[in-house]
């Protein structure tokens, strides 16, 4: 059973306050602890507000490393690509930003350049952040033909062609996998609206039978997890 604590919140900035409080604590217990912090954190819109809020804490980002959590298989100066939208928020403060990708790839060789890119870095990551899509996809965790292969690979990076494919960004992406999300010291996922919440609460409740990949991604967590839920 997932042991998730549920964080429920008016609207998206009451819900940036809060996210943005628990991750600077996160990081600053990690520069105590070990002088360093690895966050794999999400792209897309919805994180936008929380980054803003996370930028303004006064943290040492010059001992932070950024990687996302997953990514486009586009150049990282394309408005698609996360380790751009991550780069633009938090390398100005001095964080270290790590793409996955590089180059024009194929699906698997860019998995494996994602995978290889991971395991340069301090391991296990201090946070893994995700969000999930009304489908129950997390990360790039989507159905398709490399859907088992990232639940069940013990390398921290897949390359996936989601099937269908996204219409906001037709592409192939790179993903950590379920093994690498479930190595975080802390995870935590946001969400927004009624029609989220139910796909969520109904993925966890159907753990590793659920359709929805989250509730797959999520049920062999040993630690508990955070679920920041607004309203809208």
């Amino acid at each position: 059973m997932i042991e998730a604590e549920w964080w429920d919140y008016e609207d998206a900035s009451e819900m940036a306050d809060a996210v943005a409080g628990d991750i600077g604590f996160i990081v600053e217990s990690a520069l105590d602890a070990r002088g360093d912090c690895v966050l794999a954190l999400p792209g897309g819109k919805s994180p936008i507000p929380i980054f803003e809020k996370l930028k303004a804490a006064k943290l040492n980002w010059k001992k932070v490393t950024i990687v996302p959590g997953d990514d486009r298989l586009v150049d990282v100066t394309d408005p698609l690509s996360n380790a751009n939208l991550l780069a633009r928020h938090f390398m100005p403060l001095g964080a270290r930003v790590v793409p996955l990708t590089a180059g024009k790839l194929g699906v698997r060789q860019a998995g494996e350049a994602a995978d290889a890119r991971l395991a340069d870095l301090h391991w296990p990551p201090d946070l893994v952040w995700l969000g999930m899509g009304t489908n129950g996809h997390t990360a790039s965790i989507f159905h398709g033909p490399d859907f088992d292969e990232a639940l069940s690979s013990t390398k921290r990076a897949v390359g996936v062609t989601p099937d269908p494919l996204p219409p906001e960004a037709p592409v192939a992406r790179v993903t950590m996998t379920r093994s690498a999300i479930l190595s975080a010291r802390a995870l935590l996922v946001t969400i927004e609206g009624d029609e989220k919440k139910r796909v969520l609460e109904e993925a966890i409740e159907q753990g590793n039978k659920s359709e929805y990949p989250i509730g797959r991604v999520l049920a062999d967590a040993e630690q508990p997890i955070d679920i920041h839920w607004a309203a809208g």
